[in-house]
């Protein structure tokens, strides 16, 4: 069981900056997961934003939409992801999640195994 805790949205004028955290638990601490950010606007599907992998040499991904915006990155003495957001735009606004699952990290949402409540970001123009 592994339970994910998301924080750090807010509201933010277009340009700004908000860093996102995903606090885990259970057992990722003695497993090797690949963590996971989403977004989600009503209406639409859920969006694959970034990935990281679990090993030392970290394996990233990003959406085009957010490659050279956004930074994942991770502290696995915390068992802690972040998503740092710089120069957000209106389209940003979602509700991002993050996830998890074993080994290699993915683009696909229906591959992950867990999942958080969610943190609503809202950008202004």
């Amino acid at each position: 069981q592994v339970q994910l805790v998301e924080s750090g949205g807010g509201l933010v004028q277009a340009g700004g900056s908000l860093r996102l955290s995903c606090a885990a638990s259970g057992r990722t601490s003695s497993r090797n997961y690949a963590m996971g950010w989403f977004r989600q606007t009503p209406g639409k599907e859920r969006e694959f934003v970034a990935a990281i992998s679990w090993s030392r040499d970290s394996t990233l991904y990003y959406a085009d939409s957010v490659k050279g915006r956004f930074t994942i990155s991770r502290d696995n003495a915390k068992n802690t992801v972040y998503l740092q957001m710089n120069s957000l735009k209106p389209e940003d606004t979602a509700v991002y999640y993050c996830a998890a699952r074993l080994l290699a990290p993915s683009r696909v949402d229906a591959s992950y195994d867990y999942w958080g409540q969610g943190t609503q970001v809202t950008v202004s123009s």
